[in-house]
């Protein structure tokens, strides 16, 4: 291979396994489900975030929480699948995507999960800098019903978020800035819509996002700007995603070579060698034919049994071969 193509080879990405993904997957949900518990007793300050994203709604005239909840309080055949829908497929369609990414789509896979991943984390940020109250939580006099403790007959949830019955105290209900429920649903339609092949993977690539934002503020779990910030962490993390992926390289790279291995990378083939006499070396790589000289060149040692062209005027006194 030319030097200037060995130069241009790039490492491969690392073999990825599933039993070191699947504790690398379990380690983010655990911070993912930590960090939500980080800020659960600021009522206070929570109380003042949520209050705060209601008054610049008003100013910004936007307000589908009220319309949506009203909807899902009066109609239960809305009510209690948008209910279930909240509380099952964040947890049920990621994870399966993720599976499916890493079976069939092993090239894209890494990219995926690591923007996934970076997503979360600067969620979790959010939740951590900015606790907030969600609107089923606020005063009744604000005009919100929270539906998940309307119909909390209908399914596992108690009165206490989306935690099954008598869990509610093991997560942070203040947790609502930003969306990741948006935010992780964005991340299912892109990758159904980029890799589902299909126009029924596509279709839902496009509604999954757009129901799940309607159903965040149907069941009054989240204000319209909770779901645009799930959005926008998304498009950061998708940004950040390429300088996640190089770091990562680099620590592999540095940890292979103090275990003394190399990284995985791909192949460089050497230069092919004749197993006949050696043929002369100019540079990088660049050979004469045999027996071809050049002035101040310098030759390598023949082999024993080397062939008849071999001849003592050729012993690298520097004088040019005969011209043929």
């Amino acid at each position: 291979m030319p030097q200037s193509e060995t130069l241009r080879a790039q490492a491969a990405p690392p073999r990825l396994r599933w039993w070191t993904e699947l504790p690398l997957i379990l380690l983010v949900y655990a911070c993912y489900s930590a960090g939500r518990l980080l800020a659960r007793d600021d009522v206070t300050t929570a109380v003042d975030h949520g209050l705060a994203i209601l008054r610049i709604e008003k100013s910004l005239h936007l307000n589908a929480e009220h319309p949506l909840n009203r909807l899902f309080t009066q109609e239960a055949w809305l009510g209690v699948p948008a209910d279930f829908w909240y509380a099952s497929l964040h947890y049920l369609i990621t994870p399966a995507l993720l599976v499916w990414l890493f079976r069939s789509r092993a090239v894209r896979y890494r990219a995926a999960r690591t923007w996934l991943m970076t997503s979360t984390f600067l969620g979790l940020i959010g939740f951590t800098l900015l606790p907030t109250c969600p609107p089923r939580l606020l005063d009744a006099g604000h005009g919100f019903v929270d539906t998940m403790a309307q119909y909390s007959a209908y399914g596992w949830w108690g009165g206490e978020a989306s935690a099954p019955r008598g869990m509610g105290n093991l997560t942070n209900q203040y947790a609502a800035m930003p969306s990741l429920h948006v935010g992780w649903a964005l991340w299912c339609g892109v990758m159904l819509w980029r890799f589902g092949g299909t126009r029924l993977a596509k279709t839902a690539g496009v509604v999954y996002p757009l129901v799940t934002t309607i159903v965040v503020m149907g069941t009054a779990n989240h204000y319209f700007l909770d779901a645009a910030a799930g959005a926008a962490v998304m498009g950061v993390g998708l940004l950040l995603t390429p300088l996640m992926l190089r770091a990562a390289d680099r620590v592999r790279g540095s940890f292979a070579l103090r275990s003394g291995r190399s990284p995985e990378a791909s192949p460089v083939r050497s230069p092919q060698v004749s197993k006949g006499p050696r043929a002369s070396i100019v540079s990088g790589g660049c050979q004469t034919s045999a027996g071809e000289r050049f002035p101040r060149q310098r030759e390598s040692a023949l082999p024993t049994g080397a062939g008849p062209d071999a001849s003592p005027a050729d012993t690298g006194d520097g004088a040019p071969a005969a011209a043929r």
